[in-house]
Formats: C-alpha cells, structure tokens, sequence
C-alpha cells in the first residue's frame, strides 16, 4: 500500500498535466475497481474543469468546477500514466513492477490539450468516487479523520494531547487514521527510530499526566515531519507495486534506517545494536532494542 509520501509523489506529477485542464471525455472500461464507480461517473466528469489537485491523508483530490471532488486512491497496484504527443510518463515510480499491461487501463480522461491521463489497476483495489465539496469532510473516509502530519497542526503539543492517558503502543497510537491521518508503517518505524522511542511504549508516555508534551513529543513530531519531507523530497520509497508520474524510481529505500533491515547493525553512530522485528497488530515492526529503549 503505497504511504502518505508516495501518494504525495504521484499528486506532484499529476498536477501539472490536470490542473486547469477541462475533461473532454471520460472511457470508462468497466464498472467498478474496488468498489463500484459513481452513477453516471463518465457523464459527471465529462465538461469540467480540474480547478486543484490536493492530498488529504493517502488520498487525492480533484477539485472540480461542477462543485464536486473526485476522490482518487491509489489501493495497492493502481498507478496514472499521463499521454502527451511527446510520450508517456508515469507520477510515481516504485521498483518490483508488475508491468502496467494495457489490459488494466480502467479509466482514460481524455483533456482538452489532446493529453490523456490513464488509471491502471492490476488489483483493482483502488477507488474513485465522486462528492459534493460541501460534504467532503462528512463523507467517509474523512468524516472522523485525523490531523494532518504535514500540516501546521502536528507539533509536540498536539500529539501529547492526542495520546495522553493512552495505553495503546506508541506505534498503534501513530497509525490510528483517527488521530494522524496518513501515517504508515514504513514511516512510523523511521520516525520513530530517529526520535529514540520504542514502538512498544505506552502512546501516553510522550504527555505528562496533565496532558502537557514532554522532551519526546516534541522530538516524534519533528522526527514525523523530517523522514515524510525527506522521503517526498527523494520520490518515496520504491516499493513492490507503485511507480512516479515520470517513471522514475523513488530513493528513500535507500535511506532506511531500520525498516527491512531485520539482524542488520544499528546506524546509529556508537549503537552496538542489531535491528530486531517484531509482529504489532499484525504488521512488522523494525527497531534498535539497544537505543529505542
């Protein structure tokens, strides 16, 4: 499942060919992906115009100027291929391809410049759906979703006060969408590697007993925003099904400290640890026994 920044990786390389473009024609080859699609989705999207392409969490957004939002998720194979008289090029590239086989072009968008951009789904686990911008906030998945890890609200203050009193691990407290939305697991390892917290703590051990952010808060709140900055800035992680808009290969596997680095020395400098996994709510969890406590 691709994270918050591969997802931003593919909203960056899309952008340019969407945004301000008026859909011509919508080829709808089938009538579903991992859920059905909208009533009468082609005939909705044909004639508007692309006004913004955001992120919210791990999804993205096409504002509309028919007032609606078409909601795009990426599921765990589903990738944009963008046309042009020029060429191809894909938003997101993430290595182990599985080959984008014609056959799993879904949805086509032909625009008004003559480029088209393609949806393609080997899984079909993606979905698009399509709402009223006044009801996007009331709409699952983002009725009751979290604060933004990128945003101006997550600082030391705010995730002590999130977690305070909690007794879930750390880890869990970090990728309940309820509270931060987007986090994954690749990304919560890290941060939490490089802010020195083990996973298993208690998520209430960041907060003093009156909800007031201790040393830990702040360095896990800066650690979040360094490793998904850092990792939007080298493309995301290249991992088994996803690719960038220009087909390149994102680089931040490269820079794993712990993730998928199981019986490997810790990086940290003066560490005499060995990365150990261990099974959280049935996800792997890498960490340094030694310095994460």
């Amino acid at each position: 499942m691709p994270e918050l920044p591969e997802v931003e990786t593919v909203r960056r390389g899309l952008a340019p060919a969407l945004v301000g473009q008026r859909i011509r024609r919508v080829e709808q080859r089938r009538p579903d992906l991992r859920f059905p699609l909208p009533e009468r989705f082609a005939e909705r999207l044909s004639g508007a115009r692309v006004e913004a392409l955001d992120r919210r969490a791990k999804y993205m957004l096409a504002r509309l100027s028919t007032g609606e939002v078409l909601v795009l998720h990426l599921g765990m194979t589903g990738r944009f291929r963008v046309e042009t008289p020029e060429g191809a090029a894909e938003p997101g590239a993430f290595y182990y391809e599985h080959g984008a086989l014609a056959a799993h072009d879904h949805v086509v968008l032909d625009l008004e410049d003559g480029s088209r951009v393609v949806y393609n789904d080997v899984r079909r686990f993606g979905f698009m759906d399509l709402v009223a911008i006044e009801d996007l906030e009331r709409t699952p998945p983002f009725a009751g979703m979290g604060i933004e890890p990128l945003g101006p609200e997550l600082d030391g203050a705010r995730l002590a006060g999130l977690f305070a009193g909690r007794r879930a691990p750390l880890k869990a407290a970090l990728l309940d969408q309820r509270l931060v939305a987007g986090l994954g697991n690749i990304y919560v390892c890290e941060a939490l590697f490089r802010a020195r917290l083990s996973p298993e703590a208690p998520a209430g051990s960041i907060a003093t007993p009156t909800g007031r952010p201790r040393a830990a808060a702040h360095r896990l709140a800066a650690e979040i925003r360094a490793v998904l900055s850092e990792a939007i800035a080298v493309g995301g992680s290249t991992l088994r099904d996803h690719a960038q808009v220009d087909g390149s290969a994102g680089a931040f596997q490269e820079r794993f400290r712990v993730y998928d680095r199981e019986g490997e020395p810790c990086m940290r400098p003066g560490c005499r640890g060995v990365v150990s996994r261990l099974v959280q709510s049935g996800r792997s969890t890498f960490r340094c026994p030694v310095c994460q406590g």
